[in-house]
């Protein structure tokens, strides 16, 4: 009999957790066993770094952007004590600088958060068997920057605007750019309106940018946006 996998959710929305872990611990049908074994769950870098070390999961669920140095901090300091740790990311971006990011710090997968649950069981269960699981359209960014066509780097490349921003804004900052209204991010990010506008009218403030407009080609030119 096949032993559940155990996994530890990083993520910086409570609510987001809650339903991640209601999926996992949701009984199959027949015996009434959960799919997974939730070990215990973390909303920023510090609390994520002792819990997993403390735990030790087969898989740690984790989100791009949270307090404290974000994804890719998780995985280094982790990773200095605990080299064998896999990795999922699970987050709302589909950006190209985040899946490398996070690929390259050490996770052995990137899927994003509009997956079902059963795909997400299935995920993990791949990742605790060390195979790389990534969304269809991400794995293509992974494969572009192996061939050189995606710069592997360019996640890292200081720019003295955008690291005014932090990480959320930085998402908002996307998003916006990309088109998606105020309602739609909030969705999308699990927050309200309000918080979003709180968020753009920052951006716009740090940029000393005036409006939408400024901002979406701002971010265009730096390659923010696909």
């Amino acid at each position: 009999m096949t032993s559940l996998p155990t996994v530890v959710l990083v993520d910086d929305h409570a609510l987001f957790r809650a339903g991640v872990r209601a999926e996992l611990e949701q009984p199959t049908a027949g015996d009434g066993t959960p799919r997974a074994t939730v070990l215990g769950e973390a909303g920023d870098v510090d609390v994520a770094v002792r819990l997993i070390l403390d735990r030790e999961p087969d898989v740690v669920l984790l989100d791009v952007h949270m307090p404290g140095g974000g994804g890719a901090e998780v995985l280094r300091r982790v990773h200095e004590t605990r080299p064998g740790q896999r990795f999922l990311a699970l987050s709302v971006s589909d950006e190209p600088e985040d899946v490398i990011s996070l690929i390259r710090a050490g996770a052995r997968g990137y899927v994003t958060k509009t997956i079902s649950g059963e795909e997400l069981v299935a995920a993990i269960g791949q990742v605790k068997a060390g195979d790389a699981v990534f969304s269809p359209r991400l794995a293509g960014f992974v494969l572009d920057a192996f061939a050189g066509r995606i710069d592997a780097g360019a996640a890292v490349v200081a720019d003295p605007e955008l690291d005014q921003l932090t990480d959320r804004e930085r998402e908002v900052l996307r998003l916006i750019a990309r088109g998606y209204m105020y309602k739609e991010i909030a969705r999308r990010l699990t927050i309200s309106p309000k918080t979003v506008e709180h968020h753009v009218s920052a951006v716009l403030r740090k940029l000393q940018l005036s409006n939408r407009h400024e901002l979406t080609r701002w971010a265009t030119e730096r390659r923010l946006v696909d």
